[in-house]
Formats: structure tokens, sequence, C-alpha cells
């Protein structure tokens, strides 16, 4: 079942992959033009794809809410699905394997303000889907954590360690979140009016990561700490900078996504290949001619945890 799709925020990582994904699906593609009549926008529509996020975290507490209640406007003017990115900073601090079931127990502002958001499109009666992934990988780079952070020094000789290595962490890449969008608005008269569905994506600890990187580029890539100190003194000026250090916790919680959820409701779905998505970064970072990701790894040179 396909129809026609609005993408808020088509520039970014969310809205250019999903844009493409809906097109490849045989969808209609119509990007939204921020500061247009969003309403107006909509009419027609079938879906709501909703990338838009204020940058670097800036003036969540008011813009969160704004955007939030003028895409619930939009959608029921339209009686339009909305999917969301959902992450996982609403669950606070709660190691594990992470699912619908675990309790929404925010220790950070941004989580809290997650939460409110959650509760108005639950509350409003739109049908909506969250699609709640961990940090995200764009192939493109895009702002991403691993471009952005993870990979900022790799030209380099090295990883930027932001909390415990051994920790596991969740990713989810964006074109295989983008896919697993389509599928579910192309099925969802089926689900429940307000879907929470947990996208388990890959999940790998910084040590995982750097033998990857390191068996693709064939020299030793070492992991050095992320330089928090030059973050904190910069934070009473840097909006950025205190957002960062508010969510510093989840680089030393070891988290994964469960797919139990995700799994039944989207049985046939085929991620990417673990090692691809795992040196997607390293791609960015060194450029496509450097580094190869569909190139075989050798044998043990990975050691993933285990769900």
């Amino acid at each position: 079942m396909t129809g026609t799709v609005l993408i808020l925020g088509p520039s970014g990582k969310i809205g250019s992959h999903s844009a493409r994904a809906f097109a490849d699906a045989g969808w209609t593609v119509r990007p939204y033009r921020r500061g247009s009549d969003m309403t107006a926008a909509a009419r027609g529509a079938d879906v709501i794809v909703n990338g838009l996020n204020p940058s670097g975290y800036h003036d969540w507490a008011r813009q969160i809410p704004a955007i939030t209640t003028q895409v619930i406007a939009a959608a029921k003017a339209g009686g339009a699905t909305v999917i969301i990115p959902g992450n996982i900073y609403n669950f606070g601090l709660a190691p594990g394997a992470l699912t619908e079931d675990t309790p929404h127990r925010p220790n950070t502002r941004k989580g809290r303000i997650r939460v409110e958001m959650e509760e108005a499109y639950r509350a409003s009666g739109v049908p909506t889907i969250i699609l709640r992934a961990g940090n995200f990988i764009d192939p493109e780079g895009n702002g991403d954590i691993m471009s952005a952070l993870i990979m900022r020094d790799l030209r380099k000789g090295h990883l930027s360690d932001a909390g415990d290595r051994t920790a596991l962490q969740a990713y989810a890449y964006v074109p295989d979140w983008a896919r697993a969008a389509v599928m579910l608005a192309e099925r969802r008269e089926s689900l429940a009016r307000f879907e929470d569905v947990p996208f388990p994506g890959h999940a790998f600890t910084l040590v995982d990561l750097q033998e990857a990187v390191t068996d693709a580029v064939g020299r030793r890539v070492t992991i050095r700490p992320f330089p928090w100190w030059a973050i904190r003194l910069a934070s009473p000026v840097w909006e950025m900078a205190r957002e960062l250090l508010e969510m510093r916790y989840l680089w030393s919680m070891p988290h994964r996504i469960g797919a139990a959820k995700f799994d039944r409701l989207l049985p046939e779905f085929e991620p990417t290949e673990l090692r691809k998505v795992m040196l997607a970064g390293a791609s960015v970072a060194l450029g496509q001619d450097k580094i190869d990701p569909d190139q075989p790894v050798r044998t043990g040179a990975l050691s993933i945890l285990a769900d």
C-alpha cells in the first residue's frame, strides 16, 4: 500500500534518507519547505515523516513543543499518520536491553522534553509510529554522531572515546531506519493508534569498532579520550557544550535495542551487514576511495558482543 508522504526536514539525515526510501518504494514524495504552511502542505498526504529537529539541540524546551503542535495540527487536518524517529533519552539510566516495555524515567531535561512530546502525540489521537533507535549512522555524514564525534580525528589515526570504550552501544544505520519506516507506513492500517516500535539496528562497542577500522585501513587505529574538559570549559558560553555534557552518561551505559517487537511486525526486514554499518563513518572521515566497507573482514578480526 503506497500513497503520498510529506517529509519534514528533507535535507536532514532522517528526511533525506526517508525521501529516498519512500520514492524507491513507489510513494509520491512531497518535501516540506520550512516556514511554509504545514497544514496546507499535508493536504492529501497519507503519512508525515517528522525529520525536524532543532540544530545543535538549540532551545529544545521551546522548539520541540512548537514543532509537535504544528505537526499534530497538520496530521489532524489531513488524516495522516505521523512517523517519528524516537530516541533512548526517555529511559534515563537504564542499562541492558531497551524495549517498548522499558519504563520512561528520564534523568535529563532533554529526556523529559522527549517524553512530553511523545505523550502529546498519544493524547492527540493522531495515528503515530515512534520508530525508536540508538545513535544514528549516516553513510553521508550529515552531522551524525559517528562522523561528528567518534570518527572526528580518524585522519590522525584515532577514534574518540566519549565514555566507556567497552560499553555496548545501540546504533541505527539511517538508510535501514528509513526502509523500516516505509514498511511500517505500508501496513499502518494494521497497527495500533500509537505504536512504539524499537528499531534494533546493531550494537557494538568502541573496541569492536576499533578492530573493524584497523582491519579495513591496514594499520593500527588507536582510541583516545574525547576532550570533555574542553567541553566543560566552553559550557558557560556555548549551548551545544552544555547539551553534550547532559547526555554524557549514555556513552558509559551498556545498552542495546530489543528486537522482539520489530521482528514480529517486520519479519522480512533485512538489515545492512554489520561491517558496512560500522565502516560507514570511516568512509566519510577518510573518503570513499580510502576504505571499502564491502570488502570481507579477515577471520577473527571482529569480536562483536552477542545479544
